[in-house]
């Protein structure tokens, strides 16, 4: 399944976020205070603004307003929410990273990847932490989905990222961060590291920090390496309102309807 892998890895890594667990064999995968946060509510605003080709300010203004109560917001996130002519603060956090992967699946040419993530991105994150952390993770969707391997996808990184490193080797002094640049390269690792995609996501949260962000940017990318197993798509999209779940169903219909055809045997 596709484009769930983002909202399942938000999903299963919001009851870590921010605490001292680091555990990589935690039980249940879905626990009982799992919830969706501002991962899947942004991530569903670019869906929506990509099916129907509306301007992704007004589009996420509105969106997230809806969805505020969810929360998850950085501060300066509500602040732009909340201007009534929002404009990008020059963020160098991961927020723009976390949303961006269907660009990965819409794109049709690694010069779109760039130009589509980067008009997905500059709305809030001009900063260039930001913009690489964003073109680095659509890149990584995109590669995965035409076949890459993770070997590859790493060489293919390298003018953005070094990802020479393993989840194991960093895990014991990793420090919480939102910040791009100490984040994602940590969650694209954990994408391409792990052997299926709850490995993934156990890996991204097993960092401890930010870990449905982190989560959630591993998913998107895992699940262009795997696939979501439809057990954990299916317990994902059981957290969703119907509108979150039309806006992914839209999505799907437009661009992906091969696998449209069999979201809907789950829902």
């Amino acid at each position: 399944m596709y484009m769930l892998g983002v909202i399942a890895g938000d999903i299963i890594g919001s009851k870590y976020e921010f605490t001292k667990d680091k555990r990589y064999h935690f039980d249940p995968l879905f626990h009982p205070k799992s919830k969706y946060t501002d991962d899947t509510i942004c991530t569903t605003a670019v869906m929506r603004s990509l099916s129907n080709d509306t301007c992704l300010v007004e589009t996420m203004h509105t969106h997230c307003r809806k969805y505020f109560s969810t929360g998850g917001w950085g501060q300066r996130f509500i602040q732009w929410m909340a201007t009534k002519n929002p404009a990008p603060y020059g963020s160098w956090g991961n927020g723009s990273a976390m949303r961006i992967s269907p660009v990965g699946w819409v794109a049709n040419s690694l010069e779109d990847v760039i130009a589509l993530s980067d008009k997905y991105t500059l709305i809030t994150h001009n900063h260039p932490e930001a913009i690489d952390a964003a073109r680095a993770t659509a890149l990584a969707v995109f590669y995965a989905r035409t076949g890459y391997s993770s070997y590859e996808i790493r060489e293919l990184l390298s003018d953005i990222y070094t990802l020479d490193y393993t989840i194991a080797s960093i895990q014991k002094d990793y420090q919480r961060t939102e910040r791009a640049l100490y984040s994602v390269p940590q969650a694209i690792t954990a994408a391409l590291e792990a052997k299926s995609f709850e490995d993934a996501l156990r890996l991204a949260i097993c960092l401890g920090g930010d870990t449905d962000t982190q989560a959630a940017i591993a998913g998107g990318i895992a699940e262009a390496r795997f696939g979501v197993p439809d057990d954990i798509a299916k317990q994902a999209m059981s957290y969703l309102d119907d509108e979150l779940t039309s806006i992914i169903s839209e999505f799907y219909a437009k661009y992906l309807p091969v696998q449209f055809k069999h979201l809907k045997t789950i829902l």
